[in-house]
């Protein structure tokens, strides 16, 4: 079946993704997302947690920070498997993100402490950045600066994890040049609010009204914290991307194992050579989504500059157009079965519907790839 593949010389991704499939037979990711849904829960804290112990969750952070001082390629292995397991606990978009804030910005006290608490499970830390669209309720986020720290008023949406998390690394424009703050979860005149997104987990929003962030909280600032911003958002895209093929892969790989067993006319469909069209075309989506993340592992390890950029853009916009398409063409395949909420399949369609759509759906994807390579 399609996966990525890189050099592996010491059998590190080869022991990754059997970590994935330990986890994922013991913690069932179908299960997983389905219990989260029933209770409204935007976290399994359970499998979070065993997640953590076993070192995915501060992948990116070095050992210093008590991470596991890995890379990318490591990195899009386990994304790549825990989509195929249909883990849906937030890591491109939560942990992977945060990893990278925090790894990155000036040595602190509180930033020491967010990424060992992140990297060990005893904190969950979400990423609070994005103001809101156009299309939602809500005022920019502003900032006001004074000797004791800074208040805050307005909202960030699309905030993973809201409800669980223990701390925030807000981002926001103030009069000096942009910070980066930590706010406690149940700070004062801090409002969490969250809605069901189309997989079943919860997008959060958070409304912050004079809410006041002590000086001793501000984790960067200045012009260091859009770089900060921009390098999370390259590698949480990268690591999304990699989800996708996984989501992508196993759809392909359930979808040949139903055909071979779904017999109609006295023969197994897969030998209608209709279905067999569609097998190969759903396989060969799947087989350039896996070498397309490849391909963006590979070019940031070469550079991180303009064609490193391009790669996770084009990773991004193939790799979400890839799933949205293979898992539609699976639960028809499967029938009038891929419709019920019983088969797993449709979560899988869900799933890649939802990752599609995180940081940049693949139209915007492709837009942004444009700018960038006209660019001077």
């Amino acid at each position: 079946m399609p996966q990525t593949v890189f050099d592996d010389p010491d059998g590190t991704l080869a022991m990754l993704r059997d970590s994935v499939s330990v986890l994922a037979s013991r913690q069932s990711g179908a299960a997983s997302l389905r219990a989260k849904r029933s209770a409204g829960k935007d976290i399994d804290r359970d499998l979070w947690n065993s997640m953590a112990e076993a070192g995915w969750v501060g992948l990116l952070l070095p050992e210093a920070l008590e991470g596991a001082g890995l890379g990318l390629a490591e990195q899009a292995v386990l994304s790549e498997a825990l989509g195929r397991a249909l883990i849906a606990e937030p890591i491109g978009a939560g942990a992977v993100f945060a990893s990278v804030l925090l790894r990155e910005a000036p040595s602190s006290p509180e930033r020491d402490r967010l990424a060992k608490g992140l990297a060990s499970g005893a904190l969950l830390v979400s990423p609070a950045w994005q103001d809101p669209s156009r299309h939602s309720h809500g005022a920019a986020l502003k900032a006001a600066a004074d000797a004791d720290g800074v208040v805050l008023n307005g909202d960030r949406n699309y905030v993973d994890g809201a409800k669980s998390a223990t701390d925030f690394l807000v981002v926001v424009a103030a009069e000096k040049g942009a910070l980066m703050l930590s706010v406690p979860a149940g700070s004062a005149g801090l409002t969490v609010s969250e809605r069901a997104s189309v997989d079943g987990a919860a997008i959060g929003s958070l409304h912050f009204e004079r809410c006041r962030v002590p000086a001793d909280r501000i984790v960067a600032r200045g012009d260091s914290v859009e770089a900060l911003v921009e390098s999370a958002v390259l590698h949480a895209r990268l690591a999304i991307a990699a989800e996708l093929a996984g989501v992508a892969s196993k759809a392909v790989e359930m979808t040949i194992a139903y055909t071979k067993d779904r017999v109609q006319f006295g023969k197994p469909i897969a030998s209608f050579q209709a279905v067999q069209h569609r097998l190969v075309e759903m396989w060969s989506d799947a087989e350039f989504a896996c070498a397309s993340v490849v391909n963006a592992v590979v070019k940031q390890s070469e550079s991180d500059g303009k064609a490193a950029r391009l790669a996770v853009l084009a990773a991004k916009a193939r790799c979400g157009d890839a799933a949205t398409s293979i898992c539609r063409r699976a639960v028809h395949l499967h029938g009038a079965m891929g419709f019920t909420d019983e088969h797993d399949i449709g979560l899988y369609l869900k799933r890649a519907i939802a990752l599609s759509a995180t940081l940049g759906q693949p139209e915007s994807m492709r837009l942004e790839f444009v700018d960038l390579e006209r660019a001077a």
